[in-house]
């Protein structure tokens, strides 16, 4: 059964060879509002009755252990909302077909109900608290073998502060700040977050500082260190391909802001005198059984490379002091996305990037722990920053005799020098791939949209998919991430985002024998349907983790069920847009890859009167996409400004 071509005619996505059906890790942002203030106070009543607080677990984690964990839905509940978001992306002949599929699959005589009590014992086994969590973790994640950087690898890009214009002055402030953070969580202090009054999961929280990811033959895995380890209590520093051993905190005392940038300085003034080093960090860049086999190599090569390496992975995070000078939304975020592919540790679930002029931002490492995290700790370091809410410690004038900051002084042979050059090839090749494009709208954004009467999320995933019908006369599978952290270990659960409403309205818009008011109830008839899928996914009662989690349990040397085989299926889940939104006032870009190679990669900030839309494809002219969406936009607020009062409008 072929289903509609993409993007070319008579043929069916193509996909990265993978271990799984997914063919590149989607991004687990979130578009529902989460509370993230860090300290302040909420009362447990108010923000997560029903819960056990257990003040033992420290703050941060007291309502933990009485989360709830992951439904399942029931079959009739995912068959039905299954073939709701495949009915408009199917001939009526196509879609006749699957539908006699999936109701074969759900029927008392089909595959469907033994797999499902399968997957009701494991979610009832007291032992499991999230039924999904190491089948995702694994799949989507730690078994990926293409490079982290820039499939895996999403940045953040910091708004300037002109009164921090060094890169010493300002990988000073940004550490002081994180190490603000980084207390809050060691000492479980930090206030959990919350979701419509209900606490979050803070598990991943762990897997902030003093972790790394580490390259493993068929499967990576995540390491974590005590924050009370001597090696934990350093930053990893790179500069000029070259990394040092910064300690932050000495005698049991941590170092100011000011000793921070007096290091700093000694680590710039180190490099600059010596030159590019090595370029140890471009392992991290490679594929992840190329990384293997090129660790093996360096650590073979001198007995103390290891020490030294395990020093990377222990520290508490990354700073990197980059020789480049950005001015342009788009060259800020290609230089936070992937960087040259050597000055940097890309294995780091938090490093902070710091170029000339003191323009900062971060990159994100994404197998153990989703975007809203690190966004908190952004939104955290750059409040702190721009609001001087931070404790300096002691001036310049009183700080202490330090011992200069050590490199890191690898002893390189002619097979690691061969496996470096091999790695920036293939990185520079996996990059040029890639076309990046950044759109910064300004006419308005949610105190607006918010009077149109529906939801900015909603609105701005309207405008996607104008934008796509608009340019290529027809609507495809479009992913958008639904955080499920209100459950124990919740990661995301899929918004379907093209739904038979979205396609009914974007059909009319341009259709000029349609008239406004019909146009309109279109559009909130489909902006009210991706409301209620959000909501659903949400809760954890999306249709396709709950088929991941059922394909799953198909016994080794069982034939697949037709459901999984119907072309339907990857034609569903090869995801065209691949969307997520988090948004904060103090970012100015936000971003990462696209997930298949015929799609595009979309990250936006919805911000009070501006909204930012960062479009990544392997040349399938991002910019044009880009301003497409602007253009959808613009046509969107027209139509419903035409309800506002004059004093309302545009």
């Amino acid at each position: 059964m072929p289903l509609p071509s993409l993007p070319t005619p008579a043929t069916m996505p193509t996909t990265t060879t993978t271990t799984t059906s997914l063919v590149r890790p989607l991004r687990a942002f979130t578009s529902v509002p989460i509370r993230l203030n860090s300290t302040a106070a909420v009362k447990p009543a108010e923000s997560s009755s029903g819960y056990v607080e257990d003040l033992s677990a420290g703050r941060m984690l007291r309502f933990q252990e009485s989360l709830p964990h992951l439904p399942v839905p029931t079959l009739e509940q995912t068959a039905t909302k299954y073939l709701k978001s495949v009915s408009h992306l199917l001939t009526p002949a196509q879609f006749a077909e699957t539908t006699k599929i999936v109701q074969k699959f759900v029927s008392p005589s089909g595959e469907g109900p033994a797999l499902q009590q399968k997957l009701l014992a494991k979610a009832a086994d007291p032992k499991v608290k999230n039924w999904i969590y190491d089948w995702w973790n694994d799949a989507a994640y730690l078994t990926y073998r293409d490079p982290v950087v820039p499939y895996v690898s999403y940045f953040y890009g910091h708004k300037d502060d002109a009164r921090y214009t060094t890169q010493a002055s300002k990988g000073a402030v940004l550490a002081t700040a994180a190490l603000a953070f980084k207390k809050l969580i060691d000492t479980k202090q930090l206030e959990p977050e919350y979701l419509r009054k209900k606490a979050m999961c803070m598990d991943s929280y762990k897997y902030m500082f003093n972790a790394s990811r580490v390259a493993a033959t068929g499967r990576d895995y995540a390491v974590k260190y005590s924050p009370d380890e001597p090696n934990s209590k350093t930053i990893t520093v790179i500069c000029k391909d070259r990394f040092y051993i910064l300690p932050h905190e000495v005698d049991g005392v941590q170092l100011s802001t000011a000793e921070l940038e007096m290091q700093l300085q000694k680590i710039i003034y180190d490099a600059n005198a010596k030159g590019h080093g090595p370029g140890i960090g471009a392992i991290s860049s490679a594929n992840r059984d190329d990384g293997v086999l090129y660790k093996d190599h360096l650590l073979s090569a001198d007995a103390t490379n290891k020490a030294l390496f395990d020093q990377i992975e222990e520290s508490s995070f990354v700073l990197a002091i980059d020789d480049k000078t950005v001015k342009s939304y788009n060259e800020r975020s290609h230089q936070f996305w992937h960087g040259d592919g050597t000055n940097r540790f890309y294995d780091k679930p938090v490093q902070f990037i710091v170029c000339e002029g003191g323009i900062s931002g971060f990159m994100g490492e994404h197998s153990m722990m989703d975007g809203t995290p690190t966004c908190r700790l952004n939104d955290f370091v750059c409040e702190s920053i721009l609001k001087d809410k931070l404790d300096h410690g002691a001036p310049l004038s009183a700080a202490r005799s330090l011992p200069p900051p050590e490199e890191l002084d690898f002893v390189v042979n002619d097979a690691v020098v061969a496996d470096l050059a091999a790695a920036k090839q293939a990185f520079a090749e996996v990059i040029g791939l890639h076309e990046l494009e950044v759109n910064a709208y300004k006419r308005f954004g949610k105190n607006l949209i918010k009077k149109f009467k529906t939801s900015p999320d909603a609105f701005v995933q309207l405008a996607f998919q104008v934008a796509y019908y608009r340019r290529n006369g027809v609507v495809r599978p479009t992913y958008e991430s639904a955080t499920t952290r209100q459950y124990q270990l919740g990661r995301t659960e899929v918004c379907r985002a093209s739904t038979p409403e979205s396609f009914a309205f974007v059909t009319a818009l341009d259709d000029a024998s349609v008239d406004k008011k019909t146009k309109i109830a279109l559009a909130r008839a489909a902006l009210s349907a991706h409301v209620a899928y959000i909501g659903d996914a949400t809760a954890g009662f999306g249709c396709d983790r709950h088929l991941f989690g059922l394909k799953k349990l198909v016994p080794p040397g069982t034939p697949m069920p037709e459901v999984f085989t119907d072309p339907t299926y990857s034609f569903s889940t090869t995801w065209i847009m691949s969307t997520s939104q988090l948004s904060s006032e103090y970012f100015n870009a936000y971003g990462w890859s696209q997930v298949t190679d015929e799609g595009y990669g979309i990250a936006y900030m919805i911000n009070g009167d501006s909204l930012q839309f960062n479009v990544v494809s392997k040349k399938k002219d991002s910019k044009g996409m880009a301003a497409a969406i602007g253009k959808a936009l613009d046509d969107l607020a027209d139509m419903f400004a035409s309800e506002l009062p004059v004093s309302a409008k545009l």
